[in-house]
């Protein structure tokens, strides 16, 4: 992997760190730390992984990606914006009247979201039954990735999908774990323990690989050599990455910065990169 294309993406990270800022502190909403902590891992598949068009969104071949997690819907819109799918200045219309930017993907209004997500659990399923249609179809070289929170994984829910991938031996869906640490209630294994989380994947029939999930290179990497696999990827990622009073500090699950605190937040993420 080339440094410069490595630079390329954490640059693009920060960029869209600042957007996701900016948008949630105008509406006063939106889940906040939760969209920090996952960017990282976008930016790596919408612009090296994924194959896509933003220009035709339903290009038949295109690989899919579906927010589970479908709070963490700043980081996506943000993205998404970044790669064209719609104007950049939408993105502080962001939870507002008439708005295509709710506070969860809506697959009627949007370019680019595939499925409707929200209902936690949920967007797996569909990831699977979508990588289950791609192999009776016969288009085996198109992925599925889906992105989990770990908090998201209390559901019932996705382990049913689990199994259901593993029985029908599906080979085209990669799951990448956003593993925070937390979920609104306070810490993961405070509120219902995951651990050990890489056993649990593997009694499931999938293979496991952990990472950190801010280091572009691993992700990268890993998620290239995903395809054609069944593979639950356990991203380790901090809540709230890029702002020193963000992270790890769960009051901002679902509560954005005031105007003085993302003025404060966007001037720490310059100090590494360009103003945007």
């Amino acid at each position: 992997m080339s440094n410069n294309l490595i630079k390329t993406l954490e640059k693009k990270s920060n960029k869209a760190r600042q957007k996701i800022l900016k948008m949630t502190t105008e509406c006063e909403g939106g889940h906040l730390a939760g969209s920090l902590s996952c960017v990282d891992i976008l930016i790596a598949i919408y612009f090296k992984i994924l194959r896509h068009k933003p220009d035709n969104p339903d290009w038949e071949n295109r690989d899919r990606f579906i927010l589970s997690k479908g709070h963490g819907a700043p980081a996506l819109y943000t993205v998404l914006a970044m790669c064209g799918y719609f104007p950049e200045e939408e993105l502080l219309t962001l939870r507002k009247i008439n708005s295509r930017l709710q506070g969860h993907p809506d697959c009627k209004k949007l370019p680019g979201i595939e499925i409707s997500t929200g209902s936690l659990g949920q967007g797996f399923s569909a990831a699977a039954g979508m990588a289950l249609g791609y192999w009776y179809d016969n288009k085996r070289n198109s992925q599925v990735y889906c992105l989990l929170g770990d908090g998201e994984c209390d559901e019932g829910q996705v382990w049913e999908t689990a199994m259901f991938a593993s029985n029908y031996n599906l080979k085209n869906i990669t799951v990448i774990i956003d593993r925070n640490g937390y979920q609104i209630d306070g810490k993961t294994e405070d509120v219902m323990k995951l651990e050990p989380l890489d056993l649990k994947w593997k009694s499931f029939g999938w293979e496991v690989k952990e990472i950190d999930g801010h280091n572009m290179n691993e992700i990268v990497d890993t998620l290239e050599k995903s395809r054609g696999r069944r593979v639950a990827v356990i991203a380790h990622t901090i809540k709230g990455k890029g702002v020193s009073f963000v992270e790890n500090n769960n009051v901002y699950h679902s509560k954005p910065c005031n105007k003085k605190d993302c003025e404060k937040a966007i001037n720490e993420l310059c100090e590494k990169f360009e103003l945007i």
